[in-house]
Formats: structure tokens, sequence, C-alpha cells
């Protein structure tokens, strides 16, 4: 009996949507592949073809504003084998172990989340995150600025990092506006006089409910939120006025940041 029409023209079909499928996720997987530090282009790779959302930057600089410090962040760069890289926990756990140190200290997803939760938020979307500051545990501050698009996949992210610091600078295509640029220490010099610097500690007595903590401030208060980057310890800065626990649990960088984000979205209505 012969083969109704109808069954190998479907086979057929079936079996080019699945070769089209193969080819779309071979196409995915060698879009999200990334190369030796030689090979990244970064001007290109940040502006243009880096995943991210991209960010109205709206006129508010009359209005009050949020400079958030990232401490201690984990972005140590190393030669490992034939190319530098980022040190993580994860990839480079036996590198770190013959040189006798803790792999759990190197946690470069931590600053990678923390900055995302910052930059992803309506908070900035609207304007009031005036600046972002990001000191490594080496001592090395460098500047995001808020409207800058953060890839959305930790490897691109090492990627940039890893040509920030060996570049100290990185800048938008045909434009002279520095998106990342490594600047001087100490970062006070770069805070608003009038502003109030507000550190996170989980160690810290002072447990508040973060949305009453910022309305019970004056309407036009500027602050200044320092928020610990690293896997274990805790920010000690002289610098900050105030330290503050936002809840009776231990909390992520990116949990903190989410939590201080709706406290002033709450304060001055940002929806």
């Amino acid at each position: 009996m012969p083969r109704p029409f109808g069954v190998k023209h479907g086979n057929k079909r079936r079996k080019r949507e699945e070769n089209y499928d193969r080819d779309e996720i071979k196409e995915d997987e060698e879009g999200e592949e990334v190369g030796s530090p030689e090979e990244i282009d970064v001007d290109v790779d940040v502006v243009t073809d880096l995943p991210g959302i991209p960010i109205t930057v709206s006129n508010q600089s009359n209005k009050p504003g949020a400079i958030f410090i990232l401490e201690r962040a984990s972005l140590e760069v190393a030669k490992v084998g034939k190319s530098y890289q980022i040190l993580n926990s994860e990839d480079h756990a036996n590198f770190l172990k013959k040189h006798n140190k803790n792999p759990a200290e190197y946690r470069p997803d931590i600053v990678h989340q923390a900055l995302l939760m910052i930059l992803d938020s309506p908070l900035n979307k609207s304007g009031r995150v005036r600046a972002v500051y990001v000191r490594t545990e080496k001592g090395v501050l460098f500047e995001v600025k808020p409207h800058v698009r953060i890839p959305r996949t930790y490897k691109r992210f090492a990627g940039v990092m890893l040509q920030l610091l060996q570049k100290l600078s990185i800048s938008a295509v045909g434009k002279r506006d520095k998106l990342f640029r490594v600047i001087k220490n100490p970062v006070t010099q770069y805070l608003p006089v009038d502003s109030r610097k507000i550190g996170f500690s989980f160690s810290s007595e002072k447990l508040v409910d973060i949305q009453k903590y910022v309305a019970a401030d004056k309407a036009d208060a500027n602050y200044v939120f320092v928020v610990g980057a690293m896997a274990h310890g805790k920010v000690d800065k002289e610098y900050v006025e105030d330290y503050i626990s936002i809840s009776g649990y231990p909390m992520s960088a990116a949990w903190c940041i989410a939590r201080i984000c709706e406290g002033l979205q709450q304060k001055w209505t940002v929806l």
C-alpha cells in the first residue's frame, strides 16, 4: 500500500522545522560566546551589541536624588593560562587553591547582580540615580554612568570589567562620554556636601523599616547608600554617618538594593 501523501509531507515539514530550530539554537550559542580580551571590541560591544534595557534619561537635576557606592567588590585580574581573566570561584577554584586563596571570596557575580538591580530600577529610569561608584577589594575605584547598558550575562559583564581595569575607561561609540572610568580615591570628593551617607550591615543594632526611615527625612534630602558587594564581612567606612539594618535576616547586595530603591520610589512617588 502506497504511503499517504499527507504523512510524507508532514515528515518533511517536521524535519525542516527541527533543522531550523537547531540552526537557531546554534546561532544563539555563538552569540553568547565571549572571546579573549584581544578579540572583544569594547566600544561596539558595550553600546551596540551588549544586551540591556535602554534607559530614558529624564531631566531630574532639580530634584533630590541618590548615589550608590558598592564597596569591596571582588574584581581581581590574573593571568590564567595564556589570557587575563576576572577571577571567580566557579571557573578558577583550582587556580585559586594553588595560590593559597579562598575561592569563596572571589564572587564578581555579586557586583554584577547589584549593578543590574540599580540600573534596571524605576528609580534610575526616572533619573533619580545621580551616580554609581564601585570600589574593588584592591582599592580600585571606578564610576558607572547611570544610563549605561550592563550586560545581562556574567561572561559578557566579566569581559567588560576586564577591559575597564586594563584600559581604565570605556567610551560610547563616536562620543566622548565615558560609560565606565577608573577615578582617583577617595570617593568622598565626588559626593554632595549636603547628602546623607548611609551604610548597611546585618550586624547593625539599628533595625529599621527602610520606607519609614527615608520618609522621615525632609523632602529635598539627597542620599548616598553604601552597600557591600562581597560574599562575607561588613563595610566599615569613616565617611558613613549612619549604619542601619533593613531586615532581621541576612540579605544579598542585590536584594538590599531592591529594598532601598522601593523605599525611595515610595517617598518620591516613582511608579
